[in-house]
């Protein structure tokens, strides 16, 4: 239809239906349909669906999409309306035909789009919600998010008709098909075909003959499409007289049935009204039809601007996560209108790290012809994007200030895509940073504020410490994190890919400097250990002599180029050694990423720091058998097994694992001799 399946026609032509041998266009033509949308039918058909009456809604977004594009056009192209102005979505019941049509007057389909829209889904989604559906015990949060939900027609019919004139041409083709496999494309008949646009015929199974009711479509248009944009006509019989004639009277007054058109939505603009005069419920219609998606909105941003530029915001923060949050082109999904008219739905009006944010700003301002290169730098548009990003931004913390709960469950939802600002943009990058909550060592399954964290800060602790890692378990586990943890001092754990690139530019926090636990000097000594640690400590300090930093030094020799430095660790409280990055350059953990990102090997970049713990029993016992000769060779192996032991736990693999296993098993038989 539009909007959702006209994207489909993007895909490549590898993603398209198997197609045959092109026929004369006079000619009933037969496809198969993409292997993709085969599989989608069956689960469609067969799956456990609570809730059918969620397939016209789609049907109806699409016709509505189908005729705000054509609107667009238009401004360019107003020969495309010439004599029919007015848009609308015309819906009709028929009781006995067992059929209810869905018509609308909008940009229509060509036969090669009608192969290529109803044919396949050339998204990079398909897969993912072929899963999820699979997945799902109620498909409906699922349908219209990946644009696919022309297809749920096949819920509540056998047999479906599409037929579409595309706007300005003077052929008409009718898309036929019953689910199973395939479907045909003929010429349709032009005085039965719609002057332009598309009707969409659902021939009923016996399951769904409700839907031919008038009563029933008026309760589901009420309930899920009333603020639709497009006016919407409802078209049925009269109701009969009580009474009726029997025989072929009553063929004859059935004959005669009059058709009875009532308008049920008026097509009115939401975003154009009063927040005091919307209900709750409105705005979760609207919401459904400019998301496609069945959750409730988590905030609801709704305000007019007015001043130097005047333009309408009615934004919705949803409570799921969309499927194509991390699309690699990060595009937002909301719609730029000018005086109600839409413009596009694909323009950057918000930043990219807002663009789960869903629903529609309309302009005063803008000229109607609006130019692809004008939408990319116009100062209008520039104005409104910065004034709405900073409305989000502050209705976002007004939220966290007032309902701390509500705003963790959008945080716990969308926080990896907000700090992608942190890193993008310098300029609101303070009101980010008091958005963003933080795992740290001391929060427990709860998050953590900055603010929280800095007001927490230990006696003489004047930096913000944080680790990055795969994710939070594996982070505190960290053995750079012991010295930390054993001077009570909180660390940030960091896990999202974007956190090792954010870090690095940061300025800080209330004056406070970012600083990584992994490297260089930890910083430690002028924090105070609590008495107990301070008591473990020296105890285990015991017996550490000069031996250690003799340990160091042949160490340091042994290793030669594999490590930049070779010292006494303060960071350290459990275990023997850890690597660390030299005090000028990336963290551990950004080179890492940044080494898979670029294919290159393990431990390309930078050479570590080894750090070695002194009080550790195994470090105190190789230091004492530096002076026997006839331990050289094992004091050499243990030297560089503790290197190795420093990359395993840095989620490393040794270098060599040869020879890392040579030296285990040499080391081994010595002491087991």
């Amino acid at each position: 239809m539009t909007s959702k399946t006209n994207e489909a026609a993007a895909g490549t032509a590898a993603d398209k239906a198997a197609d045959a041998s092109p026929q004369t266009s006079e000619s009933k033509e037969a496809h198969e349909f993409q292997a993709e949308v085969a599989r989608l039918l069956h689960l469609m058909v067969h799956s456990v669906y609570s809730n059918k009456d969620i397939f016209l809604r789609e049907l109806i977004s699409n016709a509505a999409d189908a005729c705000e594009r054509l609107r667009q056009r238009a401004l360019t192209e107003p020969e495309l309306i010439s004599g029919d102005e007015t848009f609308r979505i015309r819906l009709e019941t028929d009781k006995n035909a067992r059929t209810l049509s869905v018509a609308d007057n909008g940009t229509g389909m060509s036969r090669e789009e009608l192969i290529d829209n109803l044919g396949t889904i050339a998204r990079s989604g398909t897969r993912a919600f072929l899963e999820g559906l699979g997945e799902a015990k109620d498909g409906q949060s699922l349908i219209g998010q990946f644009g696919v939900g022309f297809y749920s027609a096949f819920m509540v019919a056998g047999e479906v008709d599409v037929v579409s004139r595309a706007a300005g041409s003077n052929e008409a083709w009718t898309w036929r098909s019953d689910g199973q496999g395939s479907f045909t494309v003929e010429r349709a008949d032009l005085e039965s075909a719609p002057a332009r646009g598309t009707r969409v015929v659902l021939h009923l199974s016996d399951e769904s003959v409700d839907y031919a009711q008038a009563s029933t479509i008026e309760r589901i248009v009420r309930e899920y499409s009333a603020h639709v944009p497009v006016p919407i006509v409802l078209a049925s019989e009269t109701e009969r007289e009580e009474n009726e004639p029997d025989g072929e009277e009553k063929a004859d007054k059935d004959t005669a049935a009059k058709i009875e058109e009532r308008e049920i939505a008026d097509g009115s603009a939401l975003w154009t009204r009063s927040r005091s005069e919307i209900t709750e419920e409105e705005y979760k219609e609207f919401y459904g039809h400019v998301s496609r998606q069945f959750d409730e909105p988590a905030l609801t941003l709704h305000y007019r601007a007015e001043g130097r530029h005047e333009y309408s915001v009615l934004l919705f923060v949803p409570s799921m996560t969309p499927f194509d949050l991390f699309d690699p082109d990060r595009k937002g999904r909301v719609k730029l209108y000018v005086r109600r008219v839409f413009i596009a739905d694909d323009v950057d009006l918000l930043p990219a790290y807002l663009r789960f944010t869903r629903g529609v700003i309309d302009s005063q301002d803008l000229p109607l012809n609006l130019s692809r290169e004008m939408l990319q730098s116009n100062p209008v548009l520039d104005a409104i994007r910065k004034g709405v990003t900073n409305r989000v931004l502050s209705e976002l913390q007004k939220l966290a200030d007032n309902d701390a709960e509500k705003y963790t469950q959008i945080w716990e939802t969308f926080g990896p895509v907000i700090k992608e600002g942190l890193y993008e943009d310098f300029e609101r990058r303070d009101k980010l940073l008091a958005l963003t909550r933080f795992k740290t060592t001391k929060s427990g399954d709860g998050w953590r504020t900055l603010a929280e964290y800095v007001a927490d800060l230990k006696e003489n602790q004047t930096q913000i410490f944080y680790a990055i890692g795969d994710n939070a378990d594996a982070v505190k586990a960290s053995p750079q994190l012991e010295g930390y943890r054993a001077r009570d001092v909180e660390v940030l754990l960091l896990s999202d890919p974007v956190d090792a690139f954010w870090v690095q530019i940061a300025l800080g926090f209330d004056g406070k400097p970012f600083r990584s636990v992994t490297q260089g000097a930890a910083d430690l000594d002028a924090i105070t250990l609590p008495d107990d640690e301070k008591q473990k400590e020296d105890e285990a300090g015991k017996g550490a002599t000069a031996d250690v930093a003799t340990l160091v030094t042949y160490v340091k020799e042994t290793l030669g180029d594999a490590v930049t430095d070779v010292r006494i660790s303060s960071r350290l409280a459990e275990s023997p050694v850890c690597l660390v990055a030299p005090e000028h350059g990336p963290d551990r953990q950004f080179e890492k990423l940044m080494s898979r990102r670029d294919g290159a090997p393990g431990g390309a970049g930078s050479k570590p720091v080894l750090e070695i713990n002194p009080r550790h029993a195994l470090v105190k016992s190789l230091a004492s058998h530096l002076g026997d000769d006839a331990a050289k060779d094992f004091t050499k192996d243990a030297a560089w097994l503790l290197y190795d032991q420093a990359r395993i736990l840095d989620g490393e693999h040794p270098n060599d694992p040869a020879a890392f296993a040579g030296r285990l098993a040499r080391v081994m038989k010595k002491g087991l001799g």
